[in-house]
Protein backbone atom coordinates (compact mmCIF):
# COMPACT_ATOMS: atom_id res chain seq x y z
CA UNK A 1 0.00 0.00 0.00
CA UNK A 2 1.39 3.41 -0.90
CA UNK A 3 1.76 6.29 1.56
CA UNK A 4 -1.48 8.05 0.60
CA UNK A 5 -3.39 4.77 0.81
CA UNK A 6 -2.13 4.04 4.30
CA UNK A 7 -2.95 7.59 5.41
CA UNK A 8 -6.50 7.21 4.07
CA UNK A 9 -6.85 3.91 5.93
CA UNK A 10 -5.75 5.64 9.14
CA UNK A 11 -8.42 8.34 8.67
CA UNK A 12 -11.28 5.82 8.36
CA UNK A 13 -10.19 2.81 10.44
CA UNK A 14 -13.61 1.43 11.37
CA UNK A 15 -16.12 -0.65 9.43
CA UNK A 16 -19.63 0.68 9.00
CA UNK A 17 -22.11 -0.38 11.69
CA UNK A 18 -23.92 -3.67 11.11
CA UNK A 19 -27.23 -2.22 12.26
CA UNK A 20 -29.29 -0.46 9.59
CA UNK A 21 -30.47 1.96 12.29
CA UNK A 22 -26.92 2.94 13.14
CA UNK A 23 -26.12 3.30 9.42
CA UNK A 24 -29.10 5.66 9.08
CA UNK A 25 -27.81 7.61 12.08
CA UNK A 26 -24.32 7.77 10.56
CA UNK A 27 -25.65 8.99 7.21
CA UNK A 28 -27.71 11.73 8.83
CA UNK A 29 -24.80 12.81 11.05
CA UNK A 30 -22.61 13.06 7.94
CA UNK A 31 -25.23 15.02 6.02
CA UNK A 32 -25.78 17.48 8.88
CA UNK A 33 -22.05 17.89 9.41
CA UNK A 34 -21.61 18.92 5.79
CA UNK A 35 -24.94 20.48 4.82
CA UNK A 36 -26.03 21.98 8.11
CA UNK A 37 -28.78 21.08 10.55
CA UNK A 38 -31.54 21.67 8.01
CA UNK A 39 -29.98 19.55 5.24
CA UNK A 40 -32.76 18.27 2.98
CA UNK A 41 -31.02 14.95 2.30
CA UNK A 42 -30.79 14.30 6.05
CA UNK A 43 -34.49 15.03 6.44
CA UNK A 44 -35.35 12.81 3.47
CA UNK A 45 -33.31 9.95 4.94
CA UNK A 46 -35.20 10.26 8.23
CA UNK A 47 -38.53 10.28 6.38
CA UNK A 48 -37.45 7.15 4.52
CA UNK A 49 -36.36 5.47 7.73
CA UNK A 50 -39.21 6.47 10.05
CA UNK A 51 -42.09 7.32 7.73
CA UNK A 52 -44.64 9.72 9.17
CA UNK A 53 -42.98 9.52 12.61
CA UNK A 54 -39.72 11.11 11.40
CA UNK A 55 -40.08 14.51 13.10
CA UNK A 56 -39.14 13.65 16.69
CA UNK A 57 -35.89 11.80 15.92
CA UNK A 58 -34.96 14.39 13.29
CA UNK A 59 -35.47 17.35 15.62
CA UNK A 60 -33.62 15.63 18.45
CA UNK A 61 -30.72 14.68 16.18
CA UNK A 62 -30.56 18.30 15.00
CA UNK A 63 -30.38 19.39 18.64
CA UNK A 64 -27.61 16.85 19.30
CA UNK A 65 -25.56 17.97 16.30
CA UNK A 66 -26.11 21.62 17.20
CA UNK A 67 -24.86 20.90 20.70
CA UNK A 68 -21.80 19.09 19.31
CA UNK A 69 -21.01 22.13 17.13
CA UNK A 70 -21.58 24.52 20.02
CA UNK A 71 -19.51 22.84 22.71
CA UNK A 72 -16.75 20.93 20.92
CA UNK A 73 -13.29 22.31 21.56
CA UNK A 74 -11.76 20.03 18.95
CA UNK A 75 -12.54 19.59 15.28
CA UNK A 76 -14.38 16.35 14.69
CA UNK A 77 -13.52 14.48 11.49
CA UNK A 78 -16.44 13.21 9.42
CA UNK A 79 -16.08 11.15 6.25
CA UNK A 80 -18.06 11.79 3.05
CA UNK A 81 -21.49 10.15 2.88
CA UNK A 82 -20.31 7.68 0.24
CA UNK A 83 -17.40 6.41 2.35
CA UNK A 84 -17.66 2.73 3.22
CA UNK A 85 -15.78 3.14 6.50
CA UNK A 86 -16.00 5.35 9.60
CA UNK A 87 -13.71 7.84 11.25
CA UNK A 88 -12.86 7.57 14.94
CA UNK A 89 -15.07 10.58 15.72
CA UNK A 90 -18.06 9.18 13.83
CA UNK A 91 -17.75 5.92 15.72
CA UNK A 92 -17.57 7.74 19.05
CA UNK A 93 -20.67 9.82 18.25
CA UNK A 94 -22.69 6.77 17.24
CA UNK A 95 -21.35 4.76 20.17
CA UNK A 96 -22.09 7.64 22.56
CA UNK A 97 -25.68 7.85 21.37
CA UNK A 98 -26.09 4.08 21.46
CA UNK A 99 -24.76 3.79 25.03
CA UNK A 100 -26.30 7.00 26.39
CA UNK A 101 -29.32 5.38 28.04
CA UNK A 102 -27.86 2.12 29.37
CA UNK A 103 -24.32 3.32 30.14
CA UNK A 104 -24.42 7.10 30.64
CA UNK A 105 -21.03 7.21 32.39
CA UNK A 106 -19.30 5.41 29.50
CA UNK A 107 -21.18 7.46 26.92
CA UNK A 108 -20.25 10.69 28.71
CA UNK A 109 -16.60 9.65 28.86
CA UNK A 110 -16.56 8.87 25.11
CA UNK A 111 -18.39 12.06 24.07
CA UNK A 112 -16.27 14.24 26.35
CA UNK A 113 -13.11 12.70 24.95
CA UNK A 114 -14.18 13.25 21.36
CA UNK A 115 -15.15 16.87 21.94
CA UNK A 116 -12.15 17.74 24.11
CA UNK A 117 -14.28 18.62 27.12
CA UNK A 118 -14.00 17.70 30.78
CA UNK A 119 -17.77 17.44 31.03
CA UNK A 120 -20.57 17.52 28.48
CA UNK A 121 -23.81 16.74 30.29
CA UNK A 122 -25.91 18.70 27.79
CA UNK A 123 -24.49 16.62 24.97
CA UNK A 124 -25.14 13.41 26.93
CA UNK A 125 -28.73 14.46 27.55
CA UNK A 126 -29.20 15.15 23.84
CA UNK A 127 -27.70 11.74 23.02
CA UNK A 128 -30.13 10.08 25.44
CA UNK A 129 -33.06 11.83 23.78
CA UNK A 130 -31.93 10.70 20.31
CA UNK A 131 -31.42 7.10 21.47
CA UNK A 132 -34.81 7.05 23.17
CA UNK A 133 -36.58 8.43 20.11
CA UNK A 134 -35.02 5.77 17.87
CA UNK A 135 -35.94 3.01 20.35
CA UNK A 136 -39.49 4.28 20.81
CA UNK A 137 -40.00 4.01 17.05
CA UNK A 138 -38.66 0.47 16.80
CA UNK A 139 -35.08 1.27 15.75
CA UNK A 140 -32.97 0.67 18.86
CA UNK A 141 -29.35 1.75 18.79
CA UNK A 142 -26.81 -0.15 20.81
CA UNK A 143 -23.22 -0.22 21.89
CA UNK A 144 -20.78 -1.26 19.17
CA UNK A 145 -18.02 -2.40 21.52
CA UNK A 146 -15.90 0.74 21.46
CA UNK A 147 -12.85 0.41 23.66
CA UNK A 148 -13.44 1.98 27.04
Amino acid sequence: MNESGSRAAEMVPYDLPDSPYERLLLYVIRRMAVGGLTDAFAAQAMIGGFGVDFRRPLVLLRAFMGEVARVAETRLVVAPCCCGRMTRHERILIEGIGRAVDDPVGAHRALAGATGLATCLGLLTSAQAVATSFADLGMPLGPMGLER
